[in-house]
């Protein structure tokens, strides 16, 4: 019987329409060309993925949330960096509507293993579009790909 809740589930937040907010989406695009387990589901969440991802998440038979976005952690440009969700400072991971979205992610942590993937963004253009995404932040996609895929048990090599 299939379910409906996968097991794993990758999300890719932003909005390729503001430069390096197109990190996450680039990211699931990726994955989405390679032959994944099929307790894997992979999301292009879009730039209301915070919101969107709550509804693919069961507690009952979703193990792990892989949440790939930018972030502003005072690194390089397209440098790669896990964090959990108590590494999220209040008020820092915020939506466009300005909801802070680590307070969510903090319930259901004990029950969802929740780990995100920032790359620290060089560029974000809102509200001017942009479209493209920094050399320094797209050098970074096939790391990333490398780097959800060690995280969900799957051995392609290099990605």
């Amino acid at each position: 019987m299939e379910t409906l809740y996968s097991e794993i589930v990758v999300a890719g937040c932003g909005n390729p329409l503001f430069a390096d907010d197109g990190f996450g989406p680039a990211v699931v695009e990726k994955l989405k060309d390679l032959k994944l387990p099929e307790n894997v589901t992979v999301v292009d969440a879009g730039l209301g993925g915070p919101h969107f991802v709550f509804t693919l998440l069961n507690p009952e038979s979703t193990k792990t949330l892989i949440i790939v976005d930018i972030a502003d952690f005072g690194g390089e440009p397209g440098e790669l960096r896990w964090l959990s969700v108590d590494e999220l400072p209040v008020g820092s991971y915020r939506d466009a509507h300005s909801w802070d979205l680590t307070e969510p992610l903090r319930y259901i942590k004990d029950d969802i293993r929740i780990r995100v993937l920032a790359c620290q963004k060089k560029y974000v253009s809102a509200p001017e579009m942009v479209i493209g995404i920094t050399d320094e932040v797209k050098r970074s996609i096939p790391d990333a790909v490398s780097e959800i895929l060690k995280e969900i048990g799957v051995n392609y090599g290099t990605a």
